[in-house]
């Protein structure tokens, strides 16, 4: 594997293959010294245009684990303010001879563009409404941690889909694996078109529940939204919220997902956010080890894994 752009780069034998290195990784995590020299000499560099806290630091932490050497590169203190574009300043650091980028960018594409400029390895760490592929594997390994495999289960994707990369990520690995998906939003949430999705569609979510092993919900995504979707927040929580009273309807080993940030209230109440089924901090924890399995993968050459 060159690139990790997207979700179908990996298909379903190379999810499953980050998933099972992925084991190898929470063990190295859960040492006292949390530290293997498998990528050591490699130099990674964090290319983020957007905000972000748990992916950035996540990535950090996983080439830190792996001895990897980091640099970061931040948009409001570098000449891309002086209007340097992206391809100069892709190719201005692998000058400085690099071996990796992570990349998020808010523009859908950039990612598989920068890969065409560079030879060091890019990995799509979220572009625009498009993909999020390291959240969908780290989202699937905290599925099997609690029920062991996918397969078969039924997983109900909830909330603003149409603004969601998450979402769209975590279909396509949820159906490699061979869950089934139900996408639960209001029409004006849904993407214009979703053909060749291979999901249900509904916007009923209180039938959706009782029959749901796992629950993922989506953020509202205001910053993405430049149009009123909603009435308002207030009703949308109304009707799609997962509020005390509906995770009532949930079966007791029912799992509850969000991929943070967490609008608590919104799409999701604060006592269920804290819910012993809600695996939402596991999530966060998991992030680490499969992102070092993804960057282990990308440039690791025969050095040892777990020493």
């Amino acid at each position: 594997m060159k690139h990790l752009l997207s979700v179908n780069d990996l298909g379903a034998d190379g999810i499953e293959e980050v998933l099972r290195l992925t084991d190898s990784f929470v063990e190295v995590s859960a040492r006292s010294i949390p530290k293997v020299p498998a990528l050591r000499g490699k130099t990674i560099v964090w290319l983020f245009y957007e905000d972000s806290t748990r992916t950035r630091l996540s990535f950090e932490t996983a080439a830190k684990r792996l001895s990897a050497d980091t640099m970061n590169f931040s948009v409001s203190t570098s000449s891309v303010k002086k209007g340097e574009s992206l391809r100069d300043t892709v190719e201005t650091i692998e000058a400085m001879g690099i071996d990796a980028l992570v990349v998020r960018h808010a523009s859908a594409g950039v990612p598989w563009q920068i890969s065409q400029w560079v030879d060091a390895a890019v990995v799509n760490a979220g572009d625009g409404w498009h993909e999020h592929p390291t959240q969908a594997l780290l989202d699937c390994y905290t599925i099997r941690q609690r029920r062991q495999s996918l397969h078969g289960l039924r997983i109900a994707i909830v909330g603003d889909v149409k603004h969601s990369r998450v979402a769209r990520s975590d279909v396509l690995a949820f159906t490699a694996l061979g869950a089934e998906v139900t996408l639960v939003a209001p029409p004006t949430l849904l993407p214009p078109s979703l053909e060749g999705w291979p999901v249900d569609v509904t916007s009923d979510l209180d039938a959706v529940l009782p029959k749901a092993d796992v629950v993922y919900l989506l953020r509202m995504q205001k910053e993405r939204q430049h149009e009123s979707l909603l009435p308002s927040l207030r009703e949308y929580t109304a009707l799609w919220g997962l509020t005390r009273d509906r995770a009532r309807l949930l079966a007791d080993d029912a799992i509850v997902m969000h991929p943070g940030p967490m609008n608590r209230g919104v799409e999701i109440a604060a006592e269920v956010a804290d819910l012993p089924n809600a695996v939402i901090t596991q999530q966060v924890a998991n992030g680490v080890a499969v992102r070092m399995a993804v960057l282990y993968l990308l440039l690791g050459s025969g050095a040892e894994l777990v020493a």
